[in-house]
């Protein structure tokens, strides 16, 4: 009969039997698989010194791209808007950018008489009742009209501040365009930067990337109504930052069969090709009266406009 004592012999022969193998194994292939593993490691080390080496070039090109311009420039744009006065209306999502504008502006030779930063809540359809009852009180100042009163506030609105800030028949006083921006900045819809008391006689409306929140497709649309508001008062360049994703306020003017016969449109305002391209747009626009496209996304022409003499 087979006792515990032959079982605890026996599964100790089988377990020493398994420990000589693993040792055995582990010998045998420790030197293969060693090897193997320090190769992928290299490998993986060199591809990614590689991608770092590839960042750092790409980041020394962005800044020589934008030393060029910036050196380009003035060469570029000289003259190209003097005796122009260019009011800059801009989203707050389009950030740096805007200030980057408004120095291709500048060196176009255009006086830039302010800036005007539309906030998020003045597109926001949850504000739609305190909107109306501020663009309806403002629209009361004496000497406005032709203002749209209806029950749309970002119709009324957009009318009502490219009175104020674009060239307006008949001229409106500096009292009545205070008064009227002061109630919209107090109201957190826009913040007004300079004097302003100046009316421009075209405008750039710099924009971000399109609103994806809740909300979001209402909110885009909104924008849409205020650059058609603008677009009825002067010359309007539309520059943004981002001209991707759904809702995006270049698609908007360039799918709009009405806007992107009125409206100028520069897709790419974060770089400095498109900073470049925004004032000889809107030279364009204002010497021929013809409307451009401009940048790298679908719907442009190219890159800049043809740089007349």
């Amino acid at each position: 009969m087979i006792n515990f004592r032959y079982h605890v012999v026996s599964l100790t022969a089988v377990f020493l039997a398994l420990a000589i193998g693993l040792v055995v194994g582990t010998a045998a292939l420790n030197g293969p698989f060693e090897d193997s593993l320090k190769n992928s490691v290299n490998s993986l080390s060199k591809q990614t010194q590689t991608y770092r080496d590839r960042i750092t070039q790409l980041e020394t090109e962005a800044g020589r791209q934008e030393q060029f311009a910036t050196q380009a420039a003035p060469l570029m744009l000289a003259g190209k808007l003097t005796g122009r006065h260019v009011v800059v209306v801009s989203l707050a999502q389009a950030g740096t950018s805007v200030g980057k504008v408004v120095d291709m502006l500048k060196y176009a030779g255009a006086q830039v008489t302010g800036q005007v930063e539309i906030e998020d809540k003045l597109v926001d359809p949850n504000n739609k009742a305190n909107l109306l009852d501020v663009a309806t009180r403002a629209a009361q100042q004496p000497g406005i009209t032709g203002i749209p009163m209806n029950s749309n506030g970002v119709e009324t609105s957009a009318y009502l501040l490219a009175a104020m800030l674009l060239t307006h028949n008949p001229p409106l006083s500096a009292d009545v365009v205070k008064t009227v921006l002061t109630a919209y900045k107090e109201s957190n819809f826009i913040v007004p930067t300079g004097d302003l008391s100046t009316p421009a006689d075209a405008v750039v409306l710099v924009a971000g990337e399109p609103y994806t929140d809740t909300g979001g497709e209402n909110k885009n649309i909104n924008l849409g109504t205020i650059i058609e508001g603008f677009t009825t008062a002067a010359p309007t360049v539309v520059a943004a930052t981002g001209a991707g994703g759904a809702g995006n306020v270049i698609s908007t003017v360039r799918g709009d069969p009405k806007l992107s016969k009125v409206a100028a449109t520069v897709d790419n305002a974060s770089t400095p090709d498109g900073q470049v391209a925004v004032p000889l747009a809107l030279a364009e626009l204002l010497t021929t009266h013809k409307p451009g496209h401009y940048g790298v996304a679908g719907g442009a022409t190219s890159m800049l406009p043809k740089i007349q003499p």
